[in-house]
Parts: structure tokens; sequence; C-alpha cells
């Protein structure tokens, strides 16, 4: 499936909402450290649900210990500073989507090392800053998703 990777992630709430959102669409979740709470919050358990115990979830020290475990063809960083909205990209099974932290996004030095068709946004309205962490994350997660029609979902 996708792998999605959180960079720094802060917020517990977000990132337990992204554990029960990657369990319910096959993706797999990768943070990075530092983390900005204990993986043994209760706010992260609570949001996660019982998703928790799937085995979905990785955590890397830094960003290249995560890449090079990855080794993933694709890989995408979801930034304000991309040119190209996430709905213009072709994903595949086993892209990579990156995303930064609730506070302070992507680092100038991982955003850099992104070619300019890899760098991709989120439309607003002007003058907003930033969507929540995890309803980011399920937009472009349901996007590539749907993009591969949804493959492994329950048929209705």
């Amino acid at each position: 499936m996708f792998n999605i990777i959180l960079h720094n992630p802060k917020i517990p709430p977000n990132t337990g909402n992204i554990v029960r959102l990657c369990a319910n669409t096959g993706a797999y979740l990768h943070l990075i450290r530092p983390l900005g709470f204990d993986i043994n919050e209760k706010s992260y358990r609570r949001a996660g649900l019982d998703y928790h115990d799937e085995n979905i979830l990785t955590i890397h020290k830094n960003y290249n210990e995560c890449i090079n475990k990855l080794q993933s063809k694709n890989i995408y960083a979801i930034t304000k500073f991309g040119k190209k909205i996430y709905t213009d990209v072709k994903f595949q099974l086993g892209d990579s989507i990156l995303f930064g932290s609730e506070t302070e996004g992507l680092p100038s030095s991982i955003i850099n090392r992104f070619p300019e068709k890899k760098k991709l946004f989120i439309p607003m309205i002007k003058n907003s800053r930033s969507l929540n962490l995890s309803n980011a994350v399920s937009l472009v997660l349901y996007e590539a998703w749907r993009q591969e029609k949804f493959i492994n979902s329950v048929e209705i």
C-alpha cells in the first residue's frame, strides 16, 4: 500500500488519529523522531483506539534512516512551498508521502532534497496558515487510494 511519514509529530491525538486512518486504509505509518509525545501517552492511545496493535507503525531515529529503510520509488513532500497540487499526481502503490510537524512543517534541509515535481501542496483560501495534520494526511491518502480504486476495501 502507501507509506505515510510524519516528521517530528508533536500533537498526540493527531498521530493517534493517523494510526487509525492508516489501519483502516491499509497504509503503513512511519514516525521520525523526535516525537513531541510519548507513544504511551493516553491521548495518543485514545485517538488511535485499538489500532496500535496492528503492525503498521515504525519509529525511525531520523529522516535518513527512514528513507533508507523504505527504499520507496516515489517520495512526495507535502508542503506549503509546493508548486504542484496533490491531486495532479499519479500515485502508485508503494509511494511514500511525507508530512512535517503541526507547528513547524518540514525543515528546509529536507524540503530542499526534493525536486519541484515531488513537492506537493493542499489548496487553501488566501491567508490560511495550515490544516490539521490528521486532516491533511486523510485528504492526500484517500486521493492516493482512490486512484488505486480503493484496492482491498470492503465491497458494498
